[in-house]
């Protein structure tokens, strides 16, 4: 199914479409702050699987996740007052922050370190759904397993029309990666130079 859903307002009739999906172990396609996005409820393992399928990924390589808002995040993870003032400062944005995971977040969104990617897309949808879900949502791009990224909602839906449950047509998305920073320990380590401006951790 493609959906239409206004970018700048989006429409709530259709965010609890696509939230009664989630809730259902379906797996959705949204648009991001950088790209369109692959997800589904973080507290569904079964729908998580299915993303590692759809991804062709390892297991071992966790996801990341994307939280409503800054408040969200000190559930999930752990968030000194240093890493809280940078993030607030910077989200919501085109980062994905690598903390330390809390013990609400499943073990298989967590590497052997025990951290997690966690994101704040500036992007309504986005966070329309989170917000709604109650629950954090699997961000990771919506990319042909060679690594081509779909920037058009409607060829996203063509490619996936037979594993995604519901792809959403936001309209265009700027098509970059996020910057990565790792904020453990409150040493900040940049692990990928991305769309955020990242001159403050260096």
């Amino acid at each position: 199914m493609l959906l239409k859903i206004n970018p700048q307002n989006p429409q709530k009739r259709q965010i609890s479409r696509v939230v009664d999906i989630i809730k259902e172990g379906g797996i959705v396609a949204y648009p991001t702050d950088t790209f369109y996005g692959i997800g589904c409820d973080i507290m569904n393992k079964k729908a998580i699987e299915k993303i590692y399928a759809i991804k062709q990924r390892n297991k071992n390589k966790p996801f990341s996740f994307i939280c409503p808002d800054l408040k969200d995040i000190s559930q999930y993870a752990k968030v000194s007052n240093f890493a809280y003032r940078n993030m607030k400062r910077l989200l919501p944005g085109p980062y994905t922050f690598v903390l330390s995971g809390s013990k609400l977040v499943p073990k298989m969104m967590l590497t052997k370190r025990k951290t997690a990617g966690i994101r704040v897309p500036d992007n309504k949808i986005a966070l329309a759904i989170t917000n709604e879900l109650g629950h954090p949502v699997i961000s990771t791009s919506a990319t042909h397993p060679d690594g081509q990224v779909f920037e058009d909602p409607s060829l996203l839906h063509d490619y996936f029309i037979k594993t995604i449950d519901v792809v959403i047509d936001g309209g265009p998305v700027p098509g970059s990666p996020s910057s990565v920073v790792s904020l453990i320990d409150d040493i900040p380590e940049i692990i990928r130079y991305g769309s955020g401006d990242v001159d403050v951790f260096e």
